[in-house]
């Protein structure tokens, strides 16, 4: 393992809040060993923003992680010419271009529908009866999976990335993530004869177009759904709940002074819910003394770079009138998000203005009894609101 400093977590505590540890681990030791986690965490934005880029160093080919083990190896686990081919066939289902002439109506057909029905009940969860639905039946969609519902969507999304999350090693959860990942393959074999005779823009089809492998595609599909479900269902409640608990804020919002997107950007700074990506050590890196050997796991901390107070003012603030230019929360390298287009759409020029249009008065019915969970990825749990 890498030489740097260690530093020891209680996990029970760093996922109900991971803030207060990598504040100190920002200050005290910037890059270190956490053995509750068998990882090297890079907790600050310039290292995080550099390294990532250093592929030849830091790849993102890891054979023996999570990921690969439970999902098959996808375009997010290739580095290189390999990884650049994969993203340039699921291309013509992300680009801006298709999220606006093909996503964006359907975006807002599923919206208007789900809050249609909600309204008159003057009560929800918004994760569970809003974001939840809203951001499943978009990744139906965007999938091409139109034939699982919304909340096989959800669940198997949710399987996944706690999968993916297991380094703990919880036979159950491995077990859960099996019965999920069978699923999708069940939902895919379905749904394969129908967009080969008859192409449209959805990821099945036009990777199934480009002539990748059925192995290439399964384990991308499944990829997508992993990153298409839970993070903009975390990123819609959560920045409505910021905006819930930041009245003048949100204020601001309704009178144009920033717009929504703005105020879904400075969310995803201020609580990531992609807090972390892991890296395998290609090879010898000697990084400001500091030496990585070989497969060592290097988790780069997103969550932690995005409140790196060498690069924000008063990060632990919400303030959706802040600069958010060196936000990295899709990202900073190779790997952007690819679905980064796709978010930015659903969340901010659907889900939360026609969330807030929709329901007046729309508040908190205990701002006590909100909880957040996570650090690998973030989010809150139940957000009980009310409106008139």
């Amino acid at each position: 393992m890498s030489n740097a400093p260690t530093y020891e977590i209680d996990p029970i505590s760093f996922w109900q809040d991971p803030y207060p540890d990598l504040k100190r681990m920002r200050a005290e030791a910037p890059i270190a060993y956490v053995p509750q986690l068998d990882s090297t965490l890079m907790t600050r934005r310039g290292d995080v923003f550099d390294n990532e880029k250093k592929i030849e160093v830091f790849s993102s080919v890891q054979p023996d992680g999570l990921m690969t083990r439970l999902m098959g190896q996808n375009m997010m686990r290739k580095d290189g010419a390999e990884h650049q081919r994969e993203r340039a066939a699921v291309f013509p289902t992300v680009s801006p271009k298709t999220v606006k002439t093909v996503w964006k109506a359907q975006f807002e057909h599923h919206a208007d529908r789900i809050l249609a029905d909600l309204a008159p009940r003057r009560e929800c969860d918004l994760v569970a009866d809003f974001a939840m639905p809203v951001s499943a039946e978009a990744l139906k969609a965007i999938t091409g999976l139109t034939n699982m519902s919304f909340s096989e969507m959800n669940r198997v999304s949710q399987g996944m990335i706690d999968g993916c999350a297991n380094y703990a090693g919880d036979s159950e959860i491995e077990a859960n993530c099996h019965n999920c990942t069978a699923s999708i393959d069940r939902h895919i074999d379905e749904m394969l004869p129908v967009v080969a005779g008859k192409p449209d823009s959805s990821m099945l089809s036009v990777q199934l177009q480009a002539g990748l492998s059925d192995e290439q595609i399964r384990a991308n599909i499944k990829l997508t759904i992993s990153g298409g479900q839970n993070e903009p269902r975390d990123a819609i409640v959560g920045a409505a709940w910021a905006l819930l608990t930041h009245p003048d804020q949100l204020q601001m919002v309704w009178e144009g002074k920033v717009s929504w997107l703005a105020a879904f950007e400075e969310y995803a700074r201020w609580i990531s819910p992609i807090g972390m990506s892991p890296r395998r050590v290609a090879r010898r890196y000697d990084l400001d003394g500091i030496v990585f050997e070989p497969e060592d796991r290097v988790f780069l901390m997103f969550g932690s770079a995005n409140r790196d107070e060498a690069v924000f003012d008063h990060p632990e603030r919400f303030d959706v009138t802040r600069d958010v230019s060196k936000s990295i929360a899709f990202g900073a390298g190779p790997h952007f998000c690819a679905g980064a287009w796709a978010s930015r759409c659903l969340i901010a020029e659907v889900a939360l203005p026609k969330l807030f249009a929709a329901l007046p008065g729309l508040r908190l019915a205990d701002a006590e009894a909100v909880e957040f969970g996570g650090w690998a990825f973030r989010g809150p749990l139940a957000v009980p609101c009310v409106w008139d």
